[in-house]
């Protein structure tokens, strides 16, 4: 797994977009007290369960590998120019 370029900002930025489609689809209520960590996993599921993003393997499921997925998923709806994909 080829790490990205700006892989940090684009995994802050996919989680903030996670949220917000979880929300608006009805399905969750984040509270603060969640990590960042239970939101990342819970984003992920619920992305491969809408058929969003292809899941990986389960025996390759971690927390790298989920923050990976969300940040290529995020990078994807970026435009071209966007200064996150240079």
């Amino acid at each position: 797994m080829k790490k990205l370029k700006h892989e940090a900002e684009l995994v802050k930025e996919a989680l903030q977009a996670g949220m917000k489609y979880g929300q608006e689809r009805g399905v969750v209520e984040f509270e603060p007290t969640d990590s960042v960590n239970e939101r990342i996993e819970y984003i992920y599921r619920l992305l491969v369960h809408d058929k969003v993003i292809q899941p990986l393997p389960e025996d390759q499921v971690s927390q790298q590998s989920m923050r990976h997925k969300l940040a290529i998923w995020f990078s994807k709806q970026l435009p071209k120019d966007h200064p996150l994909l240079k």
